[in-house]
Formats: C-alpha cells, structure tokens, sequence
C-alpha cells in the first residue's frame, strides 16, 4: 500500500480532480443508458442492441480506464459520483485515509480512521 503524506496528496490533487470530473460525467451519461442496457441485454439471445450502446460501452470502457489510472497511483476511489477519494497515510504510528472530495479546495483538509469512513471525518 502506498502512503502518502499531506503534501503529497495536495499535489495529486489537481489531476486525479480532473479525472474524477470526466468519471463523474461519464457515470451520467452511463445512468441515461441504464434501462435501455438492460433491455437489450435481455433481448441479447435474439440478436438485441440499442441506440446509443456504442456511447454506453465506450463510457464503461472510459471509465474503467480512470479509475485503473487513479487506482495504480494508491488513491482509493470511494464514491465515484461524488468524487470521494482516499490517500493512506500515517499519523501517530498508524495508516489513516486522507479524505477528500470534488467540490472541496484543491487541498486535503480531513483525515479518518480506516474502519471510520466520511462520516467520521476530522479536521486536520
């Protein structure tokens, strides 16, 4: 598991935001395909598909390549609609999560314990 320290996690930030706005986008554009997906999965034994299926698997396809992308650095992706993620780190001689999410300053603001989750965010 890679660890990364508060200054280290800031200067990811700008890029892996960018990323985890074009998957938030992407995840849109997957929701709108969601029912006709799944017509056509159920009609695939006769032959099925759907307008727009090239868009739906070029977005699936877009977005597993984004999260692999964020995923190799060591950020843990939390909430791909929200744009929650998770940078392990070490505080006080134990690995902790380094919280961030889209919408907040282009800094790591909280910290929570691994088994705490966003609801036991804290300042740091």
């Amino acid at each position: 598991m890679k660890l990364f320290t508060v200054q280290e996690a800031n200067l990811l930030i700008p890029r892996v935001r960018l990323k985890l706005e074009m998957i938030k986008r992407l995840y849109e554009n997957v929701a709108r395909y969601r029912e006709p997906a799944r017509a056509a999965a159920g009609a695939s034994e006769f032959g099925g598909g759907m307008i727009g299926g090239s868009k739906y698997v070029r977005s699936l396809y877009d977005i597993g390549k984004l999260t692999t992308e964020i995923g190799e650095t060591g950020i843990q992706i939390k909430d791909y609609t929200r744009g929650l993620i998770d940078f392990p780190s070490m505080r006080d001689d134990r690995v902790v999560l380094l919280c961030w999410q889209l919408g907040e300053p282009d800094e790591i603001g909280w910290w929570h314990e691994i088994d705490a989750g966003f609801a036991g965010r804290q300042p740091l």
